[in-house]
């Protein structure tokens, strides 16, 4: 199993259950929460070690899972990488958002639920992978990488600027969110940040500090590789 999507939702858990718990109008917030969704690009489940240990540990991710809800049954409407951004954005099959693969050019002009939160008075940003090929819409923040973007020096492109940014992608994409959140919203409204890394998509290229990270490791190779 491989999704393209990655839920670490402690945030986002926590922002449905007004409307699903909560039946007395008094003990709905009178504040709206924060919404942090972090998507990771190819990583799949045997990969993230609060679902399996055999290979890998993700004590960060699992803290989160730890913290928040898990998810044992879930299902994706395309597992492809700019399919399954514009399911995610509009709520719509393929067929019917109209980027059914990775050819396609995204039609921003339709509604998605970031535009349904600018209206409800929420600042809204992007940081990191998009690959829809269009330029995002219904954003008050956008920094994307070009196309699948790159491991190492990666461009970005900030709002219609295309800019080369020395460094690792993971790690730029953190920190190009954080200082959004930190240094350029306004903090007296709620915000919607989705924060969408290329890691670790293929050409599965680490940070330099750890490419000798799993020297010492021998994998055994599945029944199925060949």
């Amino acid at each position: 199993m491989k999704t393209n999507q990655l839920f670490l939702l402690t945030g986002l858990a926590t922002v449905a259950l007004p409307a699903c718990v909560q039946k007395d109008k008094k003990e709905v917030p009178e504040k709206p929460m924060n919404i942090l969704y972090i998507m990771c690009d190819d990583h799949s489940y045997q990969t993230i070690s609060a679902y399996d240990q055999r290979f890998i540990e993700t004590p960060n991710i699992d803290r989160i899972a730890n913290e928040g809800v898990r998810f044992t049954n879930s299902f994706v409407a395309n597992s492809l990488s700019g399919p399954s951004r514009a399911c995610l954005l509009t709520g719509k099959h393929s067929h019917k958002n109209g980027f059914t693969d990775n050819t396609k050019r995204f039609d921003g002009s339709q509604q998605t639920f970031p535009k349904l939160l600018k209206q409800a008075g929420y600042q809204t940003a992007i940081v990191g992978k998009w690959h829809l090929t269009s330029d995002p819409t219904g954003f008050d923040y956008w920094n994307i990488l070009t196309g699948q973007g790159d491991y190492y020096n990666p461009y970005f492109i900030d709002n219609g600027e295309k800019k080369q940014i020395e460094g690792y992608a993971t790690n730029i994409t953190t920190d190009l969110a954080l200082d959004w959140l930190d240094n350029k919203r306004d903090k007296n409204k709620p915000f919607c940040l989705l924060l969408h890394h290329k890691a670790p998509h293929r050409t599965w290229m680490p940070d330099t500090c750890d490419l000798d990270l799993y020297e010492d490791v021998v994998y055994p190779v599945p029944e199925t590789f060949y």
